[in-house]
């Protein structure tokens, strides 16, 4: 590999690939010698299990042009936006990442930068302040706030969701001082949540409802997806589904306590009081998330902290990933392992050399993949973090 050969990154779940991903993906190429996949393990940000394992992802973005795929652990993966960009971007780069790419509803890069420096800014924070707490979410008041620094429509970038994640991006590479440049291009497909109909690339929580109905995804998903997808499924480990973990997510909230809900990451303002009332009464996961839900709390808020309970998170865990784990690589990725200046663990062997606080970490993630095994229409059996190879392409 050339000494100074460009390394592009993309951040992302894959959850599935769909045609704005291959769209991606592919210009990050273009724009990089290299590029380097942050995958999102096996739960994501959504609080829920990822709809193909890992390492069937892992496949998919190597097919899509991804030289390197590192795994973004699951104490970054199952969190909300800003700890979740700061992982992600951390992990990039450690690897030499020069140019980090996303798309966005908002493809202007500078402007995701100004908006990233205005939320760090002592003015914003002042604003922030200035605003009375009546009981309401915190990203309308952080959008009011922003609003009394740039202008209201200026501070309207907040509400898409794509944009948002840029902008929680840009502020990592901000705040830790990176020698990255943010690359925003145009989100393509259908709009979040959005099924999409043949010819356009629907959004993946689309695939991800119409796969967990038992619909057809043909011609709605890349040709590798629909592969990958079938492939799963006659291993029985597609499409994986919270509604199989229901009730074992019950029982360990329902065995917690008001102290053990105030150690999860992102519990605040006696959050924990109101969980613990919830999970007494809940009967089921939803009617958890509706009991515990106030103006203050989002859902999404409310499906990560379920699953951080049930996979064992805590608020005593590093703040950025201690370790780079390959999921993936072609010769060209391997290369970039020579620089990175975090431990690489390729093998189960690596981890011995790792620092405790990074063992726990894989301890984990290992954990969260056996209980991922329970989420799969056939169980699946433990121990594969410690067996799976990495995957090689070229």
């Amino acid at each position: 590999m050339p000494e100074k050969m460009t390394v592009s990154a993309v951040i992302c779940e894959l959850n599935p690939l769909h045609g704005g991903h291959m769209s991606l993906l592919g210009q990050a190429r273009e724009k990089g010698g290299a590029l380097v996949c942050v995958l999102s393990g096996h739960f994501v940000q959504r609080g829920e299990p990822a709809i193909l394992d890992k390492w069937a992802r892992t496949r998919l973005a190597l097919e899509a042009g991804a030289d390197l795929v590192a795994e973004l652990p699951l104490p970054w993966s199952c969190a909300g936006a800003e700890r979740f960009a700061r992982g992600g971007v951390a992990l990039a780069a450690s690897l030499g990442t020069g140019r980090l790419v996303f798309g966005s509803e908002y493809p202007d890069s500078g402007r995701l930068l100004e908006t990233a420096k205005a939320l760090l800014s002592p003015g914003f924070s002042a604003a922030l302040a200035s605003l009375p707490e009546d009981g309401g979410l915190f990203a309308r008041r952080r959008q009011e706030a922003l609003g009394q620094v740039v202008g209201p429509e200026a501070a309207s970038i907040l509400e898409k969701p794509n944009a948002l994640l840029g902008v929680e991006y840009c502020k990592a590479v901000l705040s830790m001082g990176l020698p990255m440049k943010p690359v925003a291009l145009p989100r393509l497909g259908a709009g979040h949540d959005q099924p999409g109909v043949p010819g356009e690339a629907p959004s993946a929580s689309g695939l991800r409802k119409m796969l967990l109905a038992g619909e057809g995804v043909a011609g709605l998903a890349p040709p590798c997806t629909l592969r990958a997808i079938e492939k799963e499924k006659e291993a029985g480990r597609c499409p994986a589904s919270l509604s199989h973990l229901g009730r074992a997510v019950l029982a360990r909230l329902r065995g917690m306590g008001p102290g053990d809900f105030a150690r999860l990451p992102d519990v605040s303002e006696g959050l924990e009081n109101r969980l613990y009332k919830a999970a007494r009464q809940a009967r089921s996961l939803e009617e958890f998330y509706s009991l515990a839900k106030s103006k203050r709390v989002a859902h999404a808020r409310l499906r990560r902290l379920a699953m951080a309970a049930f996979l064992g998170l805590h608020d005593q865990l590093p703040p950025l990933p201690p370790y780079a784990r390959v999921l993936g690589m072609t010769p060209v990725g391997a290369g970039l392992l020579k620089a990175c200046r975090l431990p690489v663990v390729l093998r189960a062997g690596d981890l011995p050399r790792l620092p405790a606080q990074a063992q726990e970490v894989f301890r984990l993630e290992a954990w969260a993949g056996d209980l991922y095994g329970l989420c799969c229409p056939e169980v699946q059996p433990c121990g594969r973090d410690f067996t799976q190879g990495v995957i090689k392409k070229g």
